[in-house]
């Protein structure tokens, strides 16, 4: 077993570990020289986090990818003896038009955008340790029954049908909440999600619609409209895909969270990825509840050939 401290590192990262089909990660971890990959996990050796939620990392049904990686890490001297993933809405088919364009099939007509299932999604490692039959995934959820949901119109009615409506998922990829039991901070709830792009999509807004929702739903959690509170200490850390100000999002649900007294910002207004049409930009956020402390906070140098985004880690105690 690790050696703990008192203090809790946790962090979120976005490795754009996604590649263009099934079982593609997996081979290449193996390979063992992939120069993505390699840089990845040079980044998170230099973090050094008890706990990261990952982003764009491909899943698959028997947890093979995250397995091997877990132990590429463990090779280059950072052993996280947990892990999680749990099945995504990322290339969930559905059978129907889900995007509008008058098919079916494609990447945008699954539960979440996708080229095949599991593409681009949610991972934690952890050498704290998770438990994980107190997990609460809301994957599941639908949108419709989001309190006061965004969802998309046009003239002609609800978008891009009221079937699809009928049955799609706020989540394009999860929202969990993961308990900690941090051996003296005692038990840390990681609440964690990768939310939608809000563009690629049309007039109806479609996309920035569900990204505002999948930011909104943790609002909703905290205040009790969604059953069960979380339980205190938490932390959120994920990847938003909104900026509270700039970019073509509807910053409101960033800004809403970011001033929710539940939660404590530790690194306001720093810029975690820089994208060519927008420059630089706030997306990825680790968000302490007021409860904790923090002792340490830093938004990493980007590698550019392990992912555009930063790591975002805060160290915290009680």
């Amino acid at each position: 077993m690790p050696a703990f401290s008192e203090t809790l590192r946790i962090a979120t990262f976005n490795t754009e570990l996604g590649r263009k089909g099934p079982g593609i990660l997996l081979r290449d971890i193996l390979k063992g020289d992939d120069p993505q990959i390699t840089a990845v996990i040079d980044t998170l050796v230099q973090a050094d986090v008890d706990t990261v939620a990952l982003q764009g990392f491909d899943y698959d049904l028997e947890g093979r990818a995250l397995q091997a990686f877990q132990q590429a890490l463990s090779a280059a001297g950072l052993v996280y003896p947990y892990r999680f993933a749990a099945p995504p809405n990322a290339g969930l088919a559905t059978g129907i038009d889900m995007d509008g364009d008058g098919r079916k099939g494609g990447a945008g007509d699954a539960q979440g955008y996708g080229r095949f299932y599991g593409a681009g999604s949610m991972a934690i490692l952890s050498r704290v340790p998770i438990l994980t039959e107190d997990i609460r995934d809301y994957s599941a959820f639908l949108w419709r029954d989001l309190p006061d949901a965004l969802l998309p119109q046009t003239a002609a009615g609800p978008f891009p049908s009221p079937e699809a409506i009928a049955i799609q998922r706020l989540s394009s990829h999860g929202h969990w909440l993961v308990p900690l039991n941090h051996p003296t901070l005692g038990r840390v709830t990681l609440m964690t999600f990768h939310a939608s792009p809000p563009v690629f999509d049309g007039d109806e807004d479609r996309n920035g619609k569900r990204n505002h929702d999948e930011v909104a739903f943790w609002v909703h959690l905290l205040e009790g409209r969604l059953g069960q509170m979380p339980e205190s200490p938490f932390i959120l850390a994920g990847d938003a895909n909104l900026d509270p100000e700039k970019g073509d999002g509807r910053g409101i649900a960033m800004r809403n969270l970011l001033n929710h007294p539940a939660f404590q910002d530790p690194l306001p207004d720093q810029p975690t990825v820089t994208w060519s049409q927008t420059g630089p930009m706030r997306v990825d956020y680790v968000l302490p509840s007021s409860d904790l402390t923090v002792t340490g906070a830093d938004v990493m140098s980007v590698n550019p050939a392990a992912s555009r985004h930063s790591l975002v880690w805060v160290d915290l105690t009680r």
